[in-house]
């Protein structure tokens, strides 16, 4: 399921809805052919009698099972998102119980990403953040090309704090230095700003 544009705030815009790369559903998915597979094989050469029944109702067990964990597999997929707007980076999943996490650009301080060779040969990896909340560190797994994620999130975050600072610099003609530098403090208390930040922009304005 798409994530909703109505969840989105005014103003911002969505810019990445990802769902797991295809990876996350490959071992069921092969599960369920080779379960497939041994019932066919079962079927058209197994043993007649009690031998054979027991052997056909083993079989088909088997390729109920996989497809159970297949059908489970793929409703997860189904149902997780990792989302990217102009503001914040989202992450949704649960079938039944939903469960989801929302970090807002500006608190997010480093991204990087992992991936095996298997998963280079794919396009798929692991996509960590670290971040000024809570939670401090937080990772994505079976991220659709996540070097290219990891790219964008950079780009919106540059953006997003572009904007901040246009908010601020907007009705700058008609605001004093004081005024100026007490709405950069009030981003600062609000965690919109790092303390590094408001000096090189106090800099900027207490500047000849």
């Amino acid at each position: 399921m798409a994530f909703p544009r109505k969840l989105l705030n005014d103003g911002e815009e969505l810019v990445l809805d990802l769902r797991p790369h295809w990876v996350y559903l490959a071992r069921p998915a092969a599960a369920l052919v080779a379960a497939i597979v041994v019932g066919a094989v079962v079927l058209a050469i197994g043993p007649e009698g009690d031998a054979g029944t027991a052997l056909n109702v083993a079989a088909g067990v088997l390729v109920v099972v996989a497809l159970v964990w297949f059908g489970v597999r793929y409703a997860g997929w189904a149902s997780t998102n990792l989302v990217l707007t102009s503001d914040r980076l989202i992450s949704r999943g649960g079938v039944l119980s939903k469960s989801g996490i929302e970090i807002p650009l500006e608190r997010i301080n480093t991204v990087f990403f992992n991936q095996s060779l298997f998963e280079r040969m794919f396009g798929s990896g692991d996509l960590v953040l670290e971040s000024a909340g809570e939670q401090g560190r937080q990772s994505f797994t079976d991220i659709r090309r996540p070097a290219v994620v990891q790219r964008e999130i950079y780009v919106q975050m540059e953006s997003n704090e572009n904007r901040k600072f246009d908010r601020v610099r907007g009705p700058a003609s008609g605001l004093s230095v004081a005024e100026q530098l007490e709405k950069l403090h009030g981003l600062v208390e609000r965690g919109a700003l790092s303390p590094a930040q408001y000096e090189a922009e106090k800099a900027r304005l207490l500047a000849p």
